[in-house]
């Protein structure tokens, strides 16, 4: 006879990063908003969706300062809660060299229309890069199942230093080794470009509560299935 597990979800501990911060925001749009607001938008948003589902200790992670000091601050305060999984949300641009010009309300802007859709990124020097990994095909599947797709660009040449090694072809992982929140938490750790917001038809779609759901659904059906696969951390 096949016993189904029952989770008890309030005791899984998932940290939400809201990727960048106020003094260093990331990427902007092609409509010049900040990609820290975009993150912080869909970061709380996926807080409160886990939660409503029963993963009441999710711990939405907001920090300050400069680039790079963010980054060990986040790693520092995501360890010494001793999370089961790390899930830093970001939202995606592109090479400098697909930038155009255009005019937005007046204002001179930049875009670039070639790609679009997710992508999720773990790193080989996570020290359970294993359940990174299950993780990170887990979402993918959820997010391919809501009709969303992720952006394939990363494999080709012309993508210089941003070229990333494609794990997972059906559920568009990559692996990206140096990333500091991926490979010095010592959870597994995940990494969600959302989407493009440079891109204008998409940026758009990002901006809205539709796909925020949309994506806060895929993340809280992947963190179910996780647990179901190690019941016991």
């Amino acid at each position: 006879m096949h016993l189904r597990i029952v989770i008890n979800r309030s005791e899984f501990r998932l940290i939400i990063d809201v990727g960048h911060t106020a003094e260093a925001p990331g990427a902007i749009s092609a409509r010049n908003v900040p990609e820290y607001d975009f993150n912080f938008w869909l970061a709380n948003q996926m807080k409160q969706h886990l939660i409503e589902d029963g993963f009441t200790k999710t711990t939405l992670l907001v920090t300050g300062g400069d680039a790079r000091q963010s980054l060990f601050k986040r790693v520092t305060a995501a360890n010494q809660l001793s999370a089961n999984l790390f899930l830093s949300i970001h939202h995606d641009s592109v090479p400098d060299t697909f930038i155009e010009d255009w005019d937005f309300e007046g204002k001179p802007s930049r875009f670039s229309d070639r790609f679009s859709g997710y992508s999720i990124f773990v790193s080989y020097e996570n020290p359970d890069f294993e359940r990174s990994l299950l993780f990170a095909r887990l979402l993918g599947n959820q997010l391919k199942l809501r009709g969303l797709h992720y952006a394939r660009q990363y494999v080709e040449p012309f993508m210089g230093r941003y070229q990333r090694e494609l794990l997972d072809a059906v559920a568009g992982v990559y692996r990206y080794d140096q990333l500091v929140v991926l490979k010095r938490t010592e959870m597994p750790s995940v990494l969600l470009e959302a989407g493009s917001i440079i891109n204008r038809d998409e940026e758009l779609q990002m901006n809205s509560s539709e796909r925020r759901g949309l994506i806060s659904a895929s993340v809280s059906a992947a963190v179910e299935l996780f647990c179901e696969a190690h019941p016991r951390q």
